[in-house]
């Protein structure tokens, strides 16, 4: 029986990269997938998705009102898929989540979703909260703070780098927005 999988964790983890890793497995052995990103994740040209390390790969693009259920379920008709990867799963809907536990367990497709967890006040993003909520498998993915402890939080920082406190929950950026820091670097940082 096929699962739905939640890979989480803070920025600098790698999720994309494990993303990629799997596909790679899956095609490897002749097997076809389907990868998914956020609409809105503009960073890259060239490829859908890309890891921090230069790893990449094409990938379909989902909106908020994109209808994963349709669009893969068309997709498995034309070619069975072994597997559905999902990058950036943290900006999916409550609906779209749904859709992919569905895709799970009637269409017998494993879904393998990546994300982060919350976001730059340590509040949960709305696909992770579902995800969180209804996956089969919750799987967290560790980074390092600069004390050594594990990450866990995402802080975003202006130019100066100093921390911002206040703004619309989803800003896209990197290492130039967003550090990954301990909860007691992050909390300290954010004056809390």
């Amino acid at each position: 029986m096929a699962k739905l999988y939640f890979y989480y964790a803070s920025m600098n983890a790698g999720k994309s990269t494990t993303l990629l890793q799997a596909d790679f497995n899956y095609r490897e052995r002749g097997m076809a997938t389907m990868l998914w990103t956020a609409a809105l994740d503009h960073r890259s040209d060239e490829q859908a998705i890309e890891s921090r390390i230069g790893l990449g790969a094409d990938a379909h693009r989902y909106a908020a009102d994109t209808d994963l259920w349709a669009r893969v379920t068309a997709a498995h008709k034309v070619e069975p898929l072994a597997c559905v990867l999902i990058d950036e799963a943290q900006f999916l809907s409550e609906a779209q989540v749904w859709q992919l536990a569905r895709l799970a367990d009637e269409a017998n497709i494993p879904v393998l979703c990546y994300g982060l967890r919350t976001d730059f006040q340590g509040e949960l993003f709305p696909g992770s909260k579902v995800l969180l909520g209804i996956a089969d498998s919750l799987v967290e993915l560790k980074a390092v703070c600069h004390c050594g402890r594990k990450s866990t939080m995402n802080l975003r920082v202006d130019a100066d780098g100093a921390a911002v406190r206040h703004g619309a929950q989803t800003e896209i950026g990197g290492n130039d927005r967003y550090v990954a820091l301990c909860r007691k670097h992050f909390t300290e940082a954010m004056g809390r």
